[in-house]
């Protein structure tokens, strides 16, 4: 039989909904753009990937399919190489890396190829009848795959002009966890109602705040409440290296016993790397530490694993493609590391796809991060993977294993279009909070 041909590519430029998160480059905007690539072929199968959103983002990939048109199924791996000679490797607008980055910056440090991996091997999958999972590394490892509830300080979005922050609103929703997720939660009871109603809907037994926020004490305090009330779980804490040194090693060094590990606590200063400051911070608390700010690429991992400055490295495909996540858990494990996914605001695609890395990741496999319970109910799929028990389950189904919903996904372009602004932006909706803010890497977003 002969190899289907890739005949068509599409890059469809999506927005969703989001709540007013908090985070240390500021609070999310009432919407959060992606780009989907459709990959159709001669046997009449769809292939798809998800991204980053944004005009840059769209543009590149539209200058990519030619690479990708007239190409069979099986070339995956040629398909990249082609890329990647048409790109520069030193060519980025974002030299400093992720250590410092603002959000706003990240469509520089994502690769957007990636969606293309992901919807080529959607495609080899159908065409072999085989899971995504069965094409990385040695295979499927598991069915399930173990997430962690994400858990945010939320804004009031009333205190922006409704005429220009358009947030939602599902006061009026009969879930008690879609009400919750777009009110204000910035005090310790309320992240506490928060984990508890994330637990309750999607039954995850472990936690991890997104800090940044308020001080740090404060954010603590947060930390303790959630631990007091969930005892048995792994609560965890990334402040995105808004910490100093000192600041962190004081915050964290009694917390033994009610933090798991702690992700990017503190990051660049005095001349030293957020990796040497990283392998000082374990040196000091003898605490494990998680990074997707360190260690972004292969050439940044090689000098966080030689100064031992990371145990757990969360490996986004987004940022390390398909095959590079796998290689990554490969790597880790007979080193004695963990391997995990780290997400950004993302639909169900998405959700699908880390279902199928975590299903092919090697080793021990840290809870994995996810954004869509914030996005839960936008569905650009017929067939969304579910999170039952705590658990991703895995599709079933060959290639990526789920099917789009084109009327969404025509919904989703709609509200695209209707955008001022398709780039990220969490500085826009802080001027209401605070007059005059700007991102300080190494200042909490609420104090200034």
């Amino acid at each position: 039989m002969s190899v289907p041909v890739i005949e068509r590519m599409q890059v469809i430029p999506v927005a969703g909904y989001d709540s007013m998160l908090m985070t240390l480059s500021g609070a999310h905007a009432p919407c959060f753009t992606r780009n989907l690539v459709i990959l159709t072929d001669s046997a009449g199968h769809t292939g798809i990937g998800e991204i980053h959103g944004g005009d840059y983002t769209h543009d590149g990939l539209v200058a990519m399919a030619p690479l990708v048109e007239g190409t069979p199924v099986s070339k995956c791996r040629e398909v990249l190489q082609r890329i990647h000679k048409m790109i520069d490797p030193h060519s980025t607008e974002a030299s400093e890396g992720i250590q410092t980055l603002d959000m706003a910056k990240l469509k520089y440090v994502v690769r957007s190829e990636w969606a293309i991996e992901c919807a080529m091997l959607d495609l080899l999958g159908q065409y072999l009848d085989v899971p995504m999972c069965q094409l990385l590394g040695e295979g499927q490892q598991r069915d399930e795959v173990e997430v962690l509830g994400y858990l945010f300080y939320v804004s009031d979005k009333r205190k922006t002009p409704a005429s220009e922050m358009q947030y939602i609103d599902e006061s009026d929703s009969t879930d008690p966890w879609f009400r919750l997720r777009r009110e204000e939660i910035l005090t310790p009871a309320r992240i506490v109602e928060e984990a508890e109603a994330v637990a309750a809907k999607y039954g995850v037994k472990n936690f991890k705040l997104k800090g940044g926020v308020l001080r740090g004490a404060e954010e603590m305090e947060a930390v303790r409440a959630i631990k007091a009330r969930f005892p048995e779980a792994r609560v965890n804490i990334d402040p995105n290296g808004a910490w100093s040194l000192r600041e962190a090693i004081d915050l964290c060094k009694d917390m033994h016993g009610i933090i798991t590990y702690v992700e990017d606590p503190c990051g660049p200063e005095a001349g030293f790397s957020g990796r040497e400051i990283m392998r000082e911070f374990k040196n000091a608390t003898q605490f494990q530490v998680a990074t997707n700010m360190i260690a972004t690429d292969w050439r940044q991992f090689y000098h966080t694993a030689s100064l031992n400055a990371c145990d757990i490295i969360l490996a986004d495909p987004h940022f390390w493609g398909f095959d590079g996540a796998i290689r990554m858990s490969q790597l880790l494990e007979p080193w004695g590391l963990t391997f995990g996914i780290h997400s950004n605001n993302h639909f169900d695609i998405t959700l699908a796809a880390f279902a199928q890395v975590g299903a092919a990741a090697v080793g021990r496999v840290a809870p994995l991060d996810t954004h869509w319970i914030w996005q839960d109910g936008q569905n650009l799929l017929l067939d969304t993977p579910q999170i039952i028990g705590g658990k991703l389950q895995v599709p079933k189904k060959p290639g990526l294993g789920v099917t789009l919903n084109m009327k969404r996904v025509e919904e989703a372009n709609a509200l695209y279009r209707s955008l001022p602004s398709h780039d990220r932006n969490d500085a826009t909706a802080m001027q209401y909070l605070i007059p005059g803010w700007t991102y300080n890497h190494k200042m909490p977003c609420l104090v200034r």
